[in-house]
Protein backbone atom coordinates (compact mmCIF):
# COMPACT_ATOMS: atom_id res chain seq x y z
CA UNK A 1 0.00 0.00 0.00
CA UNK A 2 1.53 3.35 -1.07
CA UNK A 3 1.49 5.60 2.33
CA UNK A 4 0.99 9.47 2.04
CA UNK A 5 0.62 12.25 4.75
CA UNK A 6 -0.74 15.56 5.20
CA UNK A 7 1.34 17.37 8.02
CA UNK A 8 -0.22 20.78 9.28
CA UNK A 9 -3.45 18.56 9.42
CA UNK A 10 -4.92 20.12 12.00
CA UNK A 11 -4.77 23.59 10.48
CA UNK A 12 -7.49 25.49 8.75
CA UNK A 13 -6.32 24.30 4.99
CA UNK A 14 -5.12 20.90 6.06
CA UNK A 15 -8.61 20.18 7.76
CA UNK A 16 -10.02 20.89 4.48
CA UNK A 17 -7.58 18.52 2.53
CA UNK A 18 -7.81 15.83 5.73
CA UNK A 19 -12.01 15.78 4.91
CA UNK A 20 -11.79 15.58 1.43
CA UNK A 21 -9.29 12.74 1.28
CA UNK A 22 -11.34 11.06 3.56
CA UNK A 23 -14.83 11.51 1.65
CA UNK A 24 -13.13 10.33 -1.30
CA UNK A 25 -12.04 7.14 0.36
CA UNK A 26 -8.12 8.08 0.64
CA UNK A 27 -6.37 7.12 3.41
CA UNK A 28 -3.76 10.14 4.53
CA UNK A 29 -1.58 9.56 7.77
CA UNK A 30 -2.27 12.63 9.93
CA UNK A 31 0.50 14.60 11.22
CA UNK A 32 1.23 17.75 12.69
CA UNK A 33 3.07 19.04 16.35
CA UNK A 34 -0.59 19.29 17.91
CA UNK A 35 -1.24 16.19 19.88
CA UNK A 36 -4.65 16.01 20.69
CA UNK A 37 -6.03 18.05 17.70
CA UNK A 38 -4.14 15.33 15.15
CA UNK A 39 -5.29 12.75 17.10
CA UNK A 40 -8.84 13.98 17.29
CA UNK A 41 -9.02 14.73 13.55
CA UNK A 42 -7.85 12.00 13.00
CA UNK A 43 -10.43 9.73 15.14
CA UNK A 44 -12.97 12.01 13.55
CA UNK A 45 -12.00 10.29 9.92
CA UNK A 46 -11.16 7.14 11.32
CA UNK A 47 -7.23 7.89 9.57
CA UNK A 48 -4.18 6.98 10.96
CA UNK A 49 -2.09 9.56 12.64
CA UNK A 50 1.34 10.83 14.15
CA UNK A 51 2.68 13.54 15.80
CA UNK A 52 6.34 15.02 15.90
CA UNK A 53 7.84 18.28 15.67
CA UNK A 54 9.72 19.85 12.76
CA UNK A 55 12.50 21.11 15.17
CA UNK A 56 13.44 17.26 16.24
CA UNK A 57 15.34 15.96 12.45
CA UNK A 58 15.35 12.75 13.47
CA UNK A 59 11.94 12.32 14.55
CA UNK A 60 11.17 13.65 11.42
CA UNK A 61 13.21 11.24 9.38
CA UNK A 62 11.65 8.56 11.23
CA UNK A 63 8.07 9.34 10.58
CA UNK A 64 8.81 9.88 6.77
CA UNK A 65 10.48 6.22 6.59
CA UNK A 66 7.81 4.35 3.71
CA UNK A 67 5.63 7.40 3.17
CA UNK A 68 5.82 7.99 -0.59
CA UNK A 69 4.59 11.80 -0.86
CA UNK A 70 4.37 14.30 1.89
CA UNK A 71 2.15 17.01 1.85
CA UNK A 72 3.16 20.05 3.96
CA UNK A 73 0.60 22.77 4.74
CA UNK A 74 1.95 23.71 8.15
CA UNK A 75 3.17 27.00 7.56
CA UNK A 76 4.78 29.50 7.68
CA UNK A 77 6.52 27.55 5.26
CA UNK A 78 9.91 29.62 5.70
CA UNK A 79 9.93 28.56 8.78
CA UNK A 80 8.97 25.11 7.99
CA UNK A 81 9.68 23.75 4.28
CA UNK A 82 13.48 23.15 4.79
CA UNK A 83 13.36 20.49 7.85
CA UNK A 84 10.54 18.84 5.73
CA UNK A 85 12.62 19.08 2.43
CA UNK A 86 15.77 17.44 4.84
CA UNK A 87 14.10 14.77 5.67
CA UNK A 88 12.87 13.91 2.14
CA UNK A 89 15.79 13.73 0.61
CA UNK A 90 16.96 11.81 3.45
CA UNK A 91 13.99 8.98 2.68
CA UNK A 92 13.23 9.34 -0.67
CA UNK A 93 9.88 10.41 0.31
CA UNK A 94 8.36 13.50 -2.63
CA UNK A 95 7.84 17.08 -1.19
CA UNK A 96 4.49 18.89 -1.51
CA UNK A 97 3.35 21.88 -0.33
CA UNK A 98 0.75 24.72 -0.48
CA UNK A 99 3.05 27.61 -0.08
CA UNK A 100 2.85 31.33 -1.50
CA UNK A 101 6.66 32.76 -0.10
CA UNK A 102 8.89 33.61 -2.85
CA UNK A 103 11.59 32.80 -0.60
CA UNK A 104 10.37 29.24 -0.47
CA UNK A 105 9.93 28.78 -3.99
CA UNK A 106 13.55 29.88 -4.75
CA UNK A 107 15.48 27.60 -1.71
CA UNK A 108 13.49 25.03 -3.22
CA UNK A 109 14.82 25.64 -6.85
CA UNK A 110 18.16 25.65 -5.45
CA UNK A 111 17.48 21.87 -4.38
CA UNK A 112 17.44 20.66 -7.57
CA UNK A 113 20.53 18.50 -7.65
CA UNK A 114 20.00 17.20 -4.64
CA UNK A 115 15.87 16.22 -5.51
CA UNK A 116 17.66 14.58 -8.77
CA UNK A 117 20.45 12.73 -6.67
CA UNK A 118 17.74 11.27 -4.12
CA UNK A 119 15.50 10.79 -6.93
CA UNK A 120 12.29 12.35 -5.18
CA UNK A 121 10.27 15.41 -6.81
CA UNK A 122 10.26 18.58 -5.05
CA UNK A 123 6.71 21.06 -5.79
CA UNK A 124 5.96 23.99 -3.66
CA UNK A 125 3.18 25.73 -4.27
CA UNK A 126 0.82 22.69 -5.54
CA UNK A 127 -2.95 25.09 -4.27
CA UNK A 128 -4.32 28.07 -5.18
CA UNK A 129 -0.58 29.46 -4.74
CA UNK A 130 0.45 28.55 -7.34
CA UNK A 131 -1.57 26.46 -9.43
CA UNK A 132 -3.96 28.66 -11.58
CA UNK A 133 -1.14 31.52 -12.40
CA UNK A 134 1.77 29.38 -13.45
CA UNK A 135 -0.50 27.52 -15.68
CA UNK A 136 -1.19 31.07 -17.25
CA UNK A 137 1.96 31.64 -17.24
CA UNK A 138 2.97 28.40 -19.18
CA UNK A 139 0.07 29.05 -21.30
CA UNK A 140 1.15 32.42 -22.38
CA UNK A 141 4.77 31.47 -23.27
CA UNK A 142 3.81 28.28 -25.29
CA UNK A 143 1.47 30.89 -27.44
CA UNK A 144 4.17 33.77 -27.15
CA UNK A 145 7.46 32.46 -27.57
CA UNK A 146 9.94 35.16 -27.43
CA UNK A 147 7.56 36.64 -24.64
CA UNK A 148 10.32 38.85 -22.64
CA UNK A 149 7.67 40.00 -20.07
CA UNK A 150 4.78 39.05 -17.93
CA UNK A 151 1.88 39.84 -15.94
CA UNK A 152 -0.27 38.40 -13.66
CA UNK A 153 -2.59 38.84 -11.39
CA UNK A 154 -6.00 36.96 -9.67
CA UNK A 155 -9.23 38.87 -7.96
CA UNK A 156 -11.29 37.20 -5.09
CA UNK A 157 -13.67 38.08 -2.72
CA UNK A 158 -12.74 34.97 -0.25
CA UNK A 159 -11.24 35.91 3.27
CA UNK A 160 -8.02 34.26 4.50
CA UNK A 161 -7.92 31.78 7.05
CA UNK A 162 -5.33 31.83 9.94
CA UNK A 163 -2.32 30.42 8.10
CA UNK A 164 -2.46 32.72 5.38
CA UNK A 165 -3.08 35.74 7.60
CA UNK A 166 0.20 35.01 9.39
CA UNK A 167 1.92 34.61 6.51
CA UNK A 168 0.87 38.07 5.05
CA UNK A 169 1.92 39.16 8.48
CA UNK A 170 5.29 38.29 8.46
CA UNK A 171 5.58 38.98 4.36
CA UNK A 172 5.32 42.92 5.69
CA UNK A 173 8.34 43.10 6.52
CA UNK A 174 9.83 42.95 3.23
CA UNK A 175 7.58 45.19 1.61
CA UNK A 176 6.86 44.31 -2.17
CA UNK A 177 8.45 41.94 -4.81
CA UNK A 178 9.09 42.05 -8.70
CA UNK A 179 11.58 40.15 -11.30
CA UNK A 180 13.41 43.10 -12.90
CA UNK A 181 16.16 42.19 -15.17
CA UNK A 182 15.88 38.09 -14.08
CA UNK A 183 16.63 39.45 -10.51
CA UNK A 184 14.30 39.61 -7.79
CA UNK A 185 14.04 42.63 -6.40
CA UNK A 186 12.59 44.36 -3.40
CA UNK A 187 10.39 47.41 -4.45
CA UNK A 188 7.82 49.60 -1.73
CA UNK A 189 4.28 47.93 -1.21
CA UNK A 190 1.80 48.68 -3.93
CA UNK A 191 4.77 49.61 -6.26
CA UNK A 192 2.98 49.73 -9.85
CA UNK A 193 -0.78 50.35 -10.68
CA UNK A 194 -2.48 49.78 -13.82
CA UNK A 195 -6.23 48.98 -15.08
CA UNK A 196 -6.90 45.04 -15.36
CA UNK A 197 -10.07 43.32 -16.52
CA UNK A 198 -9.28 39.68 -14.54
CA UNK A 199 -12.63 38.61 -16.12
CA UNK A 200 -15.50 40.63 -14.58
CA UNK A 201 -14.73 43.93 -14.97
CA UNK A 202 -12.09 46.25 -14.75
CA UNK A 203 -10.81 46.81 -12.04
CA UNK A 204 -7.67 49.18 -10.14
CA UNK A 205 -4.61 46.82 -9.37
CA UNK A 206 -1.48 47.32 -7.53
CA UNK A 207 1.66 44.74 -7.88
CA UNK A 208 1.61 42.36 -4.88
CA UNK A 209 4.68 39.90 -3.50
CA UNK A 210 3.45 36.64 -4.83
CA UNK A 211 4.96 33.51 -5.12
CA UNK A 212 5.05 33.55 -9.31
CA UNK A 213 7.58 36.15 -9.51
CA UNK A 214 9.65 33.14 -8.61
CA UNK A 215 7.70 29.95 -10.48
CA UNK A 216 6.84 32.02 -13.29
CA UNK A 217 10.34 32.51 -13.97
CA UNK A 218 11.59 28.49 -13.48
CA UNK A 219 8.13 27.46 -15.59
CA UNK A 220 8.63 30.04 -18.25
CA UNK A 221 12.35 31.56 -18.35
CA UNK A 222 10.94 35.25 -18.80
CA UNK A 223 13.49 37.94 -16.71
CA UNK A 224 10.59 40.79 -16.31
CA UNK A 225 7.43 39.52 -13.96
CA UNK A 226 5.15 41.14 -11.92
CA UNK A 227 1.75 40.04 -10.22
CA UNK A 228 -1.16 42.47 -9.76
CA UNK A 229 -4.37 42.47 -7.24
CA UNK A 230 -7.62 44.76 -7.11
CA UNK A 231 -7.33 47.24 -4.78
CA UNK A 232 -9.25 50.67 -4.27
CA UNK A 233 -6.70 53.57 -5.05
CA UNK A 234 -7.63 54.86 -2.08
CA UNK A 235 -6.99 51.88 0.18
CA UNK A 236 -3.70 51.17 -2.48
CA UNK A 237 -2.44 54.88 -0.75
CA UNK A 238 -2.64 54.13 2.43
CA UNK A 239 -0.61 51.07 1.56
CA UNK A 240 1.85 53.26 -0.03
CA UNK A 241 1.80 55.41 3.36
CA UNK A 242 2.68 52.19 5.54
CA UNK A 243 5.50 51.12 2.91
CA UNK A 244 7.60 54.26 5.10
CA UNK A 245 7.20 52.41 8.16
CA UNK A 246 8.19 48.56 7.28
CA UNK A 247 11.22 48.54 9.16
CA UNK A 248 8.98 48.67 12.35
CA UNK A 249 6.63 46.09 10.93
CA UNK A 250 9.68 43.83 11.39
CA UNK A 251 10.22 44.26 15.01
CA UNK A 252 9.54 41.37 16.93
CA UNK A 253 7.02 42.83 19.10
CA UNK A 254 5.13 44.45 16.27
CA UNK A 255 4.91 40.98 14.63
CA UNK A 256 3.91 39.44 17.74
CA UNK A 257 1.11 41.38 18.24
CA UNK A 258 -0.29 41.72 14.70
CA UNK A 259 -0.05 37.35 14.77
CA UNK A 260 -1.93 37.85 18.07
CA UNK A 261 -4.73 40.35 16.75
CA UNK A 262 -4.80 37.43 13.67
CA UNK A 263 -5.45 34.89 16.08
CA UNK A 264 -8.37 36.51 17.55
CA UNK A 265 -10.47 37.64 14.64
CA UNK A 266 -9.49 35.81 11.80
CA UNK A 267 -10.96 32.23 11.53
CA UNK A 268 -10.72 31.32 7.63
CA UNK A 269 -14.32 31.23 5.31
CA UNK A 270 -17.03 28.99 5.96
CA UNK A 271 -18.69 26.68 3.17
CA UNK A 272 -21.37 28.86 2.32
CA UNK A 273 -18.81 31.92 2.07
CA UNK A 274 -16.31 29.63 0.11
CA UNK A 275 -18.62 29.06 -2.05
CA UNK A 276 -19.77 32.30 -2.61
CA UNK A 277 -15.78 33.45 -3.46
CA UNK A 278 -15.09 32.50 -7.52
CA UNK A 279 -11.65 33.23 -8.44
CA UNK A 280 -10.67 35.23 -11.88
CA UNK A 281 -7.42 34.95 -12.86
CA UNK A 282 -5.14 36.57 -15.75
CA UNK A 283 -2.21 37.24 -17.07
CA UNK A 284 -0.89 38.93 -20.23
CA UNK A 285 2.52 38.16 -22.37
CA UNK A 286 4.70 40.97 -24.39
CA UNK A 287 7.52 40.49 -26.51
CA UNK A 288 10.12 43.35 -27.44
CA UNK A 289 7.83 43.84 -30.31
CA UNK A 290 4.97 44.85 -28.21
CA UNK A 291 3.09 42.24 -29.39
CA UNK A 292 0.66 41.29 -26.24
CA UNK A 293 -1.34 38.46 -25.65
CA UNK A 294 -3.70 37.89 -22.99
CA UNK A 295 -5.31 35.09 -20.81
CA UNK A 296 -8.09 34.36 -18.45
CA UNK A 297 -9.80 31.58 -16.25
CA UNK A 298 -12.30 31.39 -14.07
CA UNK A 299 -11.72 29.27 -10.89
CA UNK A 300 -13.53 28.05 -7.97
CA UNK A 301 -12.41 29.82 -5.13
CA UNK A 302 -9.03 29.66 -3.74
CA UNK A 303 -9.40 27.27 -1.24
CA UNK A 304 -11.32 24.70 -2.95
CA UNK A 305 -8.59 24.79 -5.45
CA UNK A 306 -6.04 24.14 -3.33
CA UNK A 307 -7.96 21.14 -2.10
CA UNK A 308 -8.33 19.93 -5.89
CA UNK A 309 -4.93 20.90 -6.72
CA UNK A 310 -2.98 19.17 -3.99
CA UNK A 311 -4.79 16.27 -4.69
CA UNK A 312 -4.48 15.93 -7.84
CA UNK A 313 -0.71 16.25 -6.97
CA UNK A 314 -0.58 13.75 -4.25
CA UNK A 315 -2.45 11.16 -6.87
CA UNK A 316 -0.27 12.30 -9.86
CA UNK A 317 2.86 11.26 -7.52
CA UNK A 318 1.26 8.66 -6.32
CA UNK A 319 0.45 6.62 -9.96
CA UNK A 320 3.39 8.07 -11.90
CA UNK A 321 7.56 8.05 -11.88
CA UNK A 322 8.22 11.48 -12.63
CA UNK A 323 12.12 12.34 -13.65
CA UNK A 324 13.05 13.60 -10.11
CA UNK A 325 13.84 16.93 -9.45
CA UNK A 326 12.43 20.52 -8.85
CA UNK A 327 9.14 21.32 -10.44
CA UNK A 328 6.58 24.29 -10.67
CA UNK A 329 2.94 22.84 -10.97
CA UNK A 330 1.94 23.33 -14.34
CA UNK A 331 6.00 21.51 -14.94
CA UNK A 332 5.06 18.71 -13.18
CA UNK A 333 1.09 18.41 -13.70
CA UNK A 334 0.81 19.96 -17.07
CA UNK A 335 0.12 23.22 -17.94
CA UNK A 336 -3.38 22.30 -18.62
CA UNK A 337 -3.91 20.86 -15.14
CA UNK A 338 -5.75 24.24 -13.82
CA UNK A 339 -8.81 23.08 -16.37
CA UNK A 340 -8.93 19.80 -14.94
CA UNK A 341 -9.71 20.88 -11.33
CA UNK A 342 -13.59 20.72 -10.37
CA UNK A 343 -15.48 24.42 -10.28
CA UNK A 344 -12.52 25.99 -13.03
CA UNK A 345 -13.82 26.99 -16.46
CA UNK A 346 -12.15 26.68 -20.07
CA UNK A 347 -8.72 29.06 -20.17
CA UNK A 348 -9.26 31.90 -22.76
CA UNK A 349 -6.20 33.37 -24.77
CA UNK A 350 -6.60 35.81 -26.59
Amino acid sequence: MRQWMIYGANGYTGKLLARAAAERGLQPVLAGRNRSAVAALAAELSLPHRCFDLSQPEQVRENLQCMQVVLHCAGPFSATSQPLIDACLTTGCHYLDITGEIDVFVAAQSRQAEAEQAGIVICPGVGFDVIPTDCIAARLKLALHDADRLALGFDTVSSLSPGTARTSVEGLKYGGRIRKDDRIQTVPLAYQSREIDFGNGTKHAVTIPWGDIATAWFTTGIDDIEVFLPMAPSAAARLRRLDRFRPLLGLAPVQALLKYLVARRIHGPDLHQREAARCYVWGEAQNRAGKKIVARIETANAYDVTVEGALYAVGFLLENEPAPGYYTPSRLLGPDCIEQLPGSGAMHIE
